[in-house]
């Protein structure tokens, strides 16, 4: 047997991301590994999963990929743990659209076959909560929701009026509770809230959550509810890394600023013959000598529009290495940074690499949110025409260009086609964030290009490191 939970909602807000690294940091401090995955493209909330299990947390997105890619992450990541941490994304049913499952928590836990515990928002009702858990058992046939925890309840006395409702009329066992005045909330998910975690300054708050959840959830419940027969992945991992030499170095900058990357998408890379090498702009490093590509992903560089502004030398190698043909891959954050500036939104404006003519400006409500599917414009030689991938936008900037510049993609989301980024030269740059798995020749294809242009150390600037 092998134990993995999903730990899914009711809705947004019902503090399932709370109860979720609760439960990690509890399970933890008993000394297990815990392995954490979240549904959904987010790139947050893993970051907080990875902070306090001390193992990479892993997105499990069942519109963007196969269920068997799917599954195949899910095989690969659990390896070595005690027990895998399923957190949900949104309402338990929310997902791509209105109609079906596709792209939910619960088509992730069907995918997966694990069972689920339910976290209701119990806030001034008691056998209401009850009629609430009845309708998500019933809504879809092939679930498996095992249990439920209360949170937000007033008190004790509260909470068994809602256990004694819910396991009536339900069935399945509550499992615990968090009450309303514990204070204790998971922070805003504000722009630096990454580095902080990076910093170790949520570490007090993570005990803190774990203390409180071992108190009033039965962790002994949970494990037992946990068990289930090991999931069947496939005889070959499409991350597998074949027998051959690394053919090309790819340069990937990785920081406070630059950090949202799927792990998956460097380890097809190094799958398919990338040696990888790291660098970050915001300690000053400049682009790695002898490298054939260059991957910036997204992240937060308006948090560090001082640094990256006075990194001379950094945004000189980088503009200087694309101008010469480095086949570059920028997403979101990684776009921002190649352009002239980011306008910030108290107004002030810092120059940045200055290889794509434009400026970005910040704002304070989202210009962007959602999945879409992806097509290369003309000259995309990631995605050529025929070839499509998936992935998603999450960004409060907008992009004004100084000279007509082509395009990099069309993209298609809830709000139909547009199109999307820069391409120039060997640089492709845009907000939308790629899932490589969702198309796996993409990262051949940006293989092969690294290939035809193997770079002369000449073209850097001297590495110091």
């Amino acid at each position: 047997m092998e134990r993995r939970m999903v730990i899914a909602g009711t809705g947004s807000g019902v503090g399932k991301t709370t109860m979720t690294i609760g439960l990690m940091s509890a399970l933890r401090s008993r000394g297990l590994e815990v392995q954490g995955f979240k549904c959904g493209p987010d790139y947050i909330d893993p970051s907080y999963h990875t902070a306090v299990t001390g193992r990479s947390s892993r997105n499990l997105d069942s519109w963007m990929l196969s269920e068997e890619t799917v599954r195949d992450i899910y095989v690969r990541s659990s390896k070595g743990a005690h027990i895998s941490i399923i957190e949900g994304v949104m309402g338990f049913f929310d997902g791509k659209n209105p109609s079906a499952n596709t792209g939910s928590t619960a088509e992730i836990s069907m995918i997966t076959e694990s069972p689920v515990v339910l976290v209701v928002n119990c806030a001034s009702m008691a056998r209401s909560a009850a009629a609430i858990v009845k309708g998500f058992q019933m809504f879809t046939d092939g679930l498996d929701i095992v249990g439920v925890i209360a949170n937000k309840v007033g008190s004790e006395g509260h909470f068994k009026l809602v256990k004694t409702a819910i396991e009536q009329e339900c069935n399945i066992p509550v499992i615990g509770y968090l009450q309303r005045d514990h204070q204790i909330e998971i922070p805003e998910r504000h722009l630096g809230l990454v580095p902080s975690i990076e910093r170790g300054e949520l570490e007090p708050f993570f005990q803190q959550l774990g203390e409180l959840v071992e108190r009033t959830v039965d962790i002994d419940k949970l494990l037992q509810l946990s068990e289930k027969k090991p999931l069947q992945g496939a005889a070959s991992s499409l991350f597998d890394r074949k027998d051959v030499a690394p053919s090309v170095r790819i340069a990937v900058a990785k920081d406070a600023a630059f950090n949202f990357y799927y792990p998956e998408n460097l380890e097809l890379l190094e799958a398919s013959g990338a040696e990888l090498v790291y660098f970050s702009p915001l300690a000053g490093e400049v682009i790695p000598s002898d490298v054939n590509g260059l991957y910036i992903g997204g992240g937060f560089p308006e948090e560090f529009v001082h640094a990256l502004s006075r990194n001379v030398k950094v945004k000189t190698s980088i503009k200087r290495a694309v101008e010469n043909g480095l086949p570059t891959l920028a997403e979101c954050g990684g776009y921002m940074y190649l352009t002239e500036s980011i306008i910030t939104t108290d107004q002030c404006e810092y120059s940045m690499a200055g290889i794509i003519p434009g400026k970005i400006t910040m704002q304070s409500k989202l210009a962007a949110l959602g999945y879409r599917e992806i097509a290369g414009e003309p000259h995309n030689y990631l995605l050529p025409e025929g070839l499509q991938a998936r992935g998603h936008e999450f960004h409060y900037s907008t992009f004004q260009s100084n000279e007509q510049c082509l395009h990099a993609y069309s993209t298609k989301g809830m709000r139909g086609m547009k199109k999307e980024g820069c391409l120039i030269g060997n640089l492709i740059a845009g907000y939308t964030h790629l899932h490589f798995a969702s198309c796996p020749e993409l990262v051949h294809n940006w293989i092969a290009k690294c290939k035809e242009n193997g770079m002369d150390e000449s073209t850097f600037p001297h590495d110091p490191r």
